[in-house]
């Protein structure tokens, strides 16, 4: 895998704006030394949107014990990982809004692999992210590790939508990307509009391409489908009993990964703050439907906000 790490380590390592910087410092000094890494992702570092957004990252941990003091935390984020969080810093006269997943170093690298049920992690750092802080660099190596795994595994299980008995479906990369978000879009309670996530690709098409060029290579080397590459096009052969047992797994792991994302949803609103609001903006921003709240329910979100939840199933907000 020494290509795909390689790759990842060069675009882990690349540098972030100061807000950035900002909010991993704040982190930091949140959970101290059990920091292991910081990791910046999303939208806003697509666009470079750093006001009037909320940043994204995760943070490893070497111990949730070490991460904590209140233990039900520490619980929670064992058995479910990871624990969200939501931070505002006063910078100037901007505020900084970000929200931060917390997970074990162990953790991470494990959701990375093809073992791991729920695509909350390998369908997110396949994609482009920033190392902001690593304790050192063995830290550094083994994000890259996981990071180009995410890739191995987002590949691997997108190219299920493409196999054919007889190996004549070619595989347009392209292709291979929107289809593998669309579907790991389905594994939550996500909706996302078809024009978004095709700009997922169109932000850094090379980039893409190049994972998909080393990862079916790998996946090839490691005797997980045959592989047939004439003037770029690549085609997969898979046989049919397989194929059929491999997309049979999908459809049974994308219904378990549906009912944890909800179990991580109930546990978030005990870390999150103030999430009903958020939620609400998220999902308007998102898909155009937009809820207003009453007092009661923005301050007993856990009572008085199902009827909100409700509403957006209604409409199609959520599915």
């Amino acid at each position: 895998d020494m290509p795909l790490t390689e790759l990842f380590l060069k675009e882990l390592t690349q540098p972030v704006p100061q807000e950035a910087d900002i909010i991993a410092a704040e982190i930091q000094r949140r959970h101290g030394k059990a920091v292991d890494g910081v990791l910046f992702y999303g939208s806003c570092l697509r666009t470079q949107q750093m006001t009037d957004a909320v940043l994204d990252f995760y943070v490893l941990v070497r111990s949730y014990r070490v991460a904590y003091e209140k233990p039900i935390l520490r619980w929670l984020n064992a058995f479910l990982p990871p624990n969200v969080f939501y931070l505002e810093i006063a910078h100037g006269p901007q505020t900084l809004r970000a929200k931060y997943a917390v997970i074990s170093t162990k953790d991470f690298e494990q959701a990375t692999t093809p073992h791991a049920v729920p695509a909350i992690i390998w369908a997110r750092f396949c994609q482009p992210a920033r190392l902001v802080y690593a304790r050192d660099s063995v830290i550094q190596e083994r994000v890259a590790q996981a990071t180009g795994q995410a890739a191995l595994t987002f590949i691997r299980r997108a190219v299920l939508f493409f196999a054919s008995p007889d190996g004549n479906l070619p595989i347009p990369s392209a292709d291979l990307w929107h289809t593998g978000f669309q579907e790991t879009y389905r594994t939550e309670f996500r909706t996302e509009r078809p024009e978004t996530i095709r700009a997922l690709y169109k932000a850094s098409p090379e980039r893409y391409d190049q994972i998909t060029r080393f990862g079916l290579q790998r996946l090839e080397q490691q005797r997980v489908f045959d592989l047939q590459e004439q003037g770029g096009q690549w085609t997969l052969s898979m046989p049919l009993l397989q194929r059929w047992m491999r997309r049979c797994g999908w459809a049974v792991r994308r219904s378990l990964a549906k009912v944890l994302y909800v179990l991580r949803l109930l546990k978030t609103a005990l870390t999150f703050g103030d999430w009903l609001p958020y939620v609400v903006w998220k999902l308007g921003r998102h898909t155009g439907v937009w809820v207003e709240l009453s007092e009661r329910q923005r301050r007993y979100p856990l009572i008085w906000g199902w009827p909100v939840l409700f509403k957006l199933l209604r409409q199609r907000a959520l599915r």
